[in-house]
């Protein structure tokens, strides 16, 4: 599990979206923009897509030799920047939706109901960031 600088953990609750890249069947990148959310306790990052996304294909497929597909998150305001990097796999259990769901309304707004949601679960293992973000 990774920690976050304070300065990093309190750019990571501000209200931006990211950047989310998975790789795709033949290696290139797969970049989306995404919102997401930030559990320092669990040093997880979460974002929710319907089911039948690339980005969920992509991370459903892994990395070719059985383990999880290696993503990142980057979230750029002006100068700063950071990128969060781990594996990513594909959950719908229940409640790690429900906690998905809660954290992004705390963050962005509440989710429009109503929408198949799986969650993207980014186990980090690596950040960068901008120099004042360190």
């Amino acid at each position: 599990m990774h920690v976050l600088t304070a300065p990093q953990l309190a750019f990571v609750t501000e209200r931006h979206l990211a950047t989310l890249t998975t790789p795709r069947a033949d290696g290139t990148p797969h970049v989306v923009p995404v919102a997401f959310t930030w559990d320092a306790a669990a040093g997880v990052a979460r974002t929710t897509t319907g089911p039948a996304t690339v980005k969920a294909a992509n991370a459903r497929r892994g990395d070719g030799r059985g383990g999880p597909a290696r993503a990142a998150l980057c979230q750029v305001d002006g100068r700063r920047w950071l990128t969060l990097e781990g594996t990513v796999t594909v959950t719908d259990d229940p409640g790690e939706l429900d906690e998905a769901l809660r954290r992004y309304a705390e963050r962005y707004r509440p989710p429009r109901a109503g929408v198949e949601r799986v969650v993207l679960r980014l186990a980090v293992d690596r950040v960068m960031s901008s120099r004042d973000l360190r």
